[in-house]
């Protein structure tokens, strides 16, 4: 009988991806957005097998995996300053930390200063926020590391999540999140599933990203709780293409995935905070070169 997993694994994972490029585009109801003309489809799941250390890397071009890494850890470390990326060489935040950017927002911060975004969800949910040079610790709810426990002590619950989203706080945030759920199960007695939700998804830039990103997170978490990441499941709510993204995509249509690479973590920390840059090594990342296409704010 064909399930929805088995099915999944008769192309290549990077394929269903650009299916559901190639299906947005073809299909999707063109939009005039905030921030432009995009092409929109409601509704979109893709799986990536992690066993035997695959981590899903987009192979089709290359993505900036380092940049992707520092972005994830810095979500770990709860940080929401923007300067911390910036002094790493990483750019995904920069227009968004503009001070235009804030102001339009109704935000009065410092420029660089995101307010309550993704990290100080995940370490301290709901906690009031000040500015991101704070120090929080001790406020509102540590979800990371109560999934952790979770993890090691009661890991057939069903009840390990992650929010982001926090309708609280939802104003104070330079932008809303848009991974906004994950979930993480345990099944045959150690292996790791993470199931994310997203609420939106811009599928040439964004979504790369949160794939590698969540795959990266479901093999830390594997890799500190004493499991094995087996599986990472996204289902996606507001699927979209920027009209100036389509001719990229195209081209990027044209190829035919290679092999995902393998992830070694190097060593155990004893603190989910600890794990630094130099401790993850991407094995065998053989892709196509770069494509670009512009960021939206």
């Amino acid at each position: 009988m064909f399930t929805f997993k088995n099915m999944s694994m008769l192309k290549h994972p990077e394929q269903h991806y650009l299916d559901l490029v190639k299906h947005t585009l073809w299909s999707g109801e063109r939009e005039v957005r905030r921030n432009g003309v995009v092409y929109t489809h409601i509704g979109g799941a893709l799986r990536f097998d992690l066993s035997g250390k695959t981590v899903p890397v987009m192979t089709t071009k290359k993505l900036a995996v380092g940049s992707c890494l520092k972005e994830l850890l810095w979500f770990i470390s709860g940080k929401t300053d923007n300067k911390v990326l910036k002094k790493q060489g990483v750019k995904i935040w920069n227009k968004n930390a503009s001070k235009e950017f804030l102001e339009g927002r109704g935000l009065r911060y410092e420029e660089d200063d995101l307010g309550p975004v993704y990290g100080h969800q995940w370490r301290f949910f709901n906690a009031p926020y000040y500015n991101c040079k704070f120090n929080y610790k001790g406020n509102g709810v540590d979800q990371l590391n109560m999934v952790i426990k979770k993890l090691q002590e009661d890991k057939s619950s069903r009840r390990i999540l992650m929010s982001a989203w926090n309708p609280c706080q939802l104003n104070e945030m330079a932008l809303p999140p848009c991974h906004v759920l994950s979930q993480y199960h345990v099944t045959n007695g150690n292996k790791l599933t993470c199931t994310m939700y997203q609420r939106s998804a811009d599928l040439g830039l964004g979504l790369p990203f949160n794939i590698a990103s969540y795959g990266y997170l479901t093999h830390l978490l594997a890799h500190h709780c004493g499991l094995e990441a087996s599986e990472l499941i996204i289902f996606i709510g507001n699927c979209h293409v920027y009209d100036d993204h389509k001719e990229a995509l195209e081209k990027q249509l044209e190829r035919i995935p290679y092999l995902f690479p393998k992830l070694e973590i190097e060593r155990f920390r004893d603190n989910i905070e600890d794990y630094k840059f130099e401790d993850f090594n991407l094995i065998n990342y053989d892709h196509y070169d770069k494509i670009n296409m512009e960021m939206r704010a």
